[in-house]
């Protein structure tokens, strides 16, 4: 029981620390019954269900209680009171109305394991929809009821002649019945006794007498009596039905826990529903790719784009940029599809692997009651997380509380013996010494928040792979720090500190770079290692195929033979002809080409080369011709070429194509329409093809979104277009695409 304690109290703590209160609290709400946000058992399997659920509509269930004391009261033969059975009974036609639905799939085959008992039936015709119990079923209650309405009308008849009497007007406060202690009372003045029998319930603070006249007090005496005789007969139904309910304990049992899996499941799908979320579960694995996810905590936030496949993720750059809110939405996004709690996301393009715990170091450490100081606070934290295996860990302000220079080199061993250890961390830090330390290794991405120069405000955006920087005298400006302190701040910082910054970010992207430049050649060698391997086996294949082919006609070819000598021998010559026919005809004959009419041509001879029309652009003396068909160039034998006359128009685009450093072709689409576009983007990758360029940019603008689009879908369904994405904000941002083909 400790144990359990102690993890909700570590998970109550990770959803504060995530700012997951509000978004997991709202969703409490559409559950049933209170439970665990974890389902136990097959995570696969639950997550079909809440799939299947999510395909149907359906209502919600009621509120229902926990089954605990009505079980343990069942198991000693113990009366239920009427609230405890109307509990059970919601439970049963809640599944009764789905089960009638008579529904498909796995959730039709999970209601018809459920068999209610006809007992049921007979028990819950006595309740209404609400939980009344129906009187009206039996005569001795109906008769008491109606007893009952009787007194109660003659009492407000009786309380309505007195006020009305003029002996009492003169003693009356006010002209109403008051209810004190559940009694009908008047409110009078001192000296009431003179006309006025009854029992003084309590005084006002004005110093006047509530008295309950006895006329109702006897009345209100008969009705109780009358109340007894009704409780009575209600405790003989409660004994009958509990007795009823004890021999179907199994199946109450039953569809307790499964009401439990049901309020699970139902509770994800209408909660996602209500708010528009996507409802996605952890994957076997340990990459996390997030696409348009927003933070449950933010509203109106930009959507979060971040590639987490490696094992360490340091995020550098502005501050107040959204860094921790970035390590955040890291950490929650894994913590909610762990217990599959539907969130904001692109759930298509997002992948969020599996981890066994989710561990945040975000809070300084530091109070006045554990005297301790953030340092060592924050390296207690940091013992305790080596306990742990396969966790995703994310840790904020890695540097805080000390040296920055010690703290980088000890803090490299720390992230690199927790790697060794299984697990996934995400860290924010303006530790350039610490993320240039990082930088070399292939398991690390850096990323970093953006910095609007001209506005001098965050963009709350991220590019990967590259060290940021901190912008702290900017961020002190926006802030309210007068512009004559920043600038002596900066000028006690010194130019060479910045410059050994700049330098710093620069060296770590251009060594990044070039790692992966080097990766994309090994890839490149790979791959044509490979295909001259595919080669070889592919001619190994034709060998084997032509010996085989050789083989049987060999085989044939002598069987015909020994069939004609068999009918020389016979002196049968029809029978011999006939066999050497065969046997000629079983060996392939080789093909004689017809001597070729001679044909001349010349430079600009219109000609058809197979199915493709071009002209002539050169000649040479063994007999090969050099032709231009639709923009390309081909060598060819002459024997292989046609005269004609009709040639198709060569194919005129406006596309510009320039050369650059970095981005290989480029092709602008602004001011096209979609499908000219389209054309235009055809020609353009065949061309790069042609050319052995591996990677384009095309630039197609932001506009109305609808040329951005179509460039989307085109490249997506492109044969040899092997991916595609957004541009770096240098070269055009979300207004152009590179392509890697």
């Amino acid at each position: 029981m400790r144990v359990e304690t102690s993890n909700k109290s570590k998970i109550e703590l990770l959803i504060t620390q995530l700012d997951l209160d509000e978004h997991i609290n709202t969703f409490k709400n559409f559950f049933s019954r209170e439970a665990s946000l974890y389902i136990e058992g097959d995570q696969e399997l639950h997550f079909r269900y809440i799939k299947a659920l999510d395909a149907i509509e359906f209502k919600a269930p009621p509120k229902i209680a926990n089954f605990a004391n009505i079980k343990g009261h069942l198991s000693k033969r113990g009366v239920l009171n009427f609230e405890q059975i109307f509990e059970i009974i919601k439970v049963v036609r809640y599944f009764r109305y789905f089960k009638n639905r008579e529904l498909g799939g796995i959730i039709g085959e999970w209601m018809e394991k459920f068999i209610i008992d006809d007992r049921f039936v007979e028990i819950e015709e006595y309740f209404s929809a609400d939980g009344h119990f129906n009187e009206n079923l039996d005569e001795t209650l109906f008769g008491l009821s109606a007893r009952i309405k009787e007194h109660k009308a003659n009492m407000s008849g009786s309380l309505k002649r007195m006020m009305s009497s003029p002996k009492l007007s003169g003693y009356l406060v006010d002209s109403q019945v008051h209810f004190i202690n559940d009694e009908e009372c008047l409110l009078v003045r001192g000296g009431f006794n003179h006309v006025l029998k009854g029992a003084v319930i309590a005084r006002s603070s004005g110093g006047f007498f509530y008295v309950s006249p006895d006329i109702i007090l006897k009345t209100k005496e008969q009705i109780r009596y009358i109340q007894q005789e009704q409780e009575t007969i209600f405790y003989t139904y409660a004994k009958s039905f509990s007795a009823k309910l004890a021999e179907l304990q199994p199946f109450i049992a039953f569809i307790d826990k499964e009401f439990d899996k049901f309020d699970n499941y139902q509770a994800r799908v209408l909660f996602a529903r209500a708010k528009n979320l996507q409802i996605i579960k952890s994957k076997n694995d340990s990459k996390i790719a997030l696409d348009s996810f927003i933070h449950p905590a933010l509203h109106k936030a930009k959507p979060i784009h971040v590639d987490f496949s490696k094992n360490i993720l340091m995020i550098t750059g502005v501050n107040a940029g959204g860094k921790t809110m970035l390590l955040k939405s890291i950490l929650a996004s894994a913590f909610m599809a762990k217990y599959i709690i539907p969130m904001r996301l692109n759930e298509h393009k997002s992948h969020i692997g599996s981890f066994k715990n989710v561990l945040a170091i975000i809070d300084d450490p530091q109070n006045v009651k554990n005297d301790i100081s953030t340092f060592a606070g924050r390296m207690q934290e940091f013992s305790k997380i080596f306990e742990y295996k396969s966790a995703l860990v994310g840790v904020d302000e890695i540097e805080l509380g000390t040296d920055s220079d010690e703290a980088a080199a000890l803090f490299k061993v720390i992230l690199e013996e927790l790697v060794a250890k299984n697990q996934k961390i995400v860290v924010t830090t303006h530790h350039k010494r610490l993320a240039a330390l990082m930088a070399d290794r292939d398991d690390v991405e850096l990323m970093a928040a953006i910095y609007d120069e001209e506005a001098r405000t965050p963009t709350y955006e991220f590019m990967q792979g590259i060290i940021g920087k901190s912008y702290a005298f900017e961020t002190a400006s926006r802030y309210g720090i007068s512009n004559k302190i920043v600038q002596d701040a900066k000028i006690v910082y010194g130019d060479n500190s910045e410059k050994l910054n700049i330098l710093i970010e620069r060296g770590s992207q251009l060594e990044r770079e070039l790692k992966q430049k080097h990766k994309a050649v090994d890839e490149k060698l790979e791959s044509l290692r490979q295909k001259e391997l595919d080669l070889k086996e592919q001619r190994e294949k034709l060998f084997l195929e032509a010996q085989k082919q050789k083989d049987s006609f060999k085989l044939t070819y002598d069987a015909a033979i020994n069939e004609a000598k068999n009918a020389a021998k016979a002196g049968d010559s029809a029978a011999i002809h006939r066999a050497m026919d065969r046997a000629k005809k079983a060996v392939p004959q080789p093909k004689v080409e017809q001597e070729a009419r001679h044909v001349e041509f010349k430079v600009d001879d219109k000609v058809k080369y197979h199915s493709k029309k071009g002209v002539i652009i050169s000649l040479s003396s063994n007999n090969d011709a050099f032709i231009e068909i639709e923009g390309m160039k081909l060598r060819v034998k002459t024997k292989q070429l046609k005269h004609t006359q009709i040639i198709q128009p060569k194919y005129k685009t406006d596309v510009k194509i320039s050369v650059e450093k970095r981005a290989g072709l480029k092709c602008d689409l602004h001011g096209m329409r979609a499908e000219e576009a389209e054309e235009v983007l055809d020609k353009f990758i065949s061309d790069a093809l042609i050319s052995g360029w591996d990677e384009v940019l095309i630039y197609h603008g932001i506009g109305t979104g609808k040329l951005s689009y179509a460039v989307k879908n085109f490249l997506a369904s492109h044969p040899k277009v092997k991916k595609f994405e957004d541009a770096p904000q240098y070269m055009g941002g979300f207004g152009a695409k590179v392509v890697t083909l």
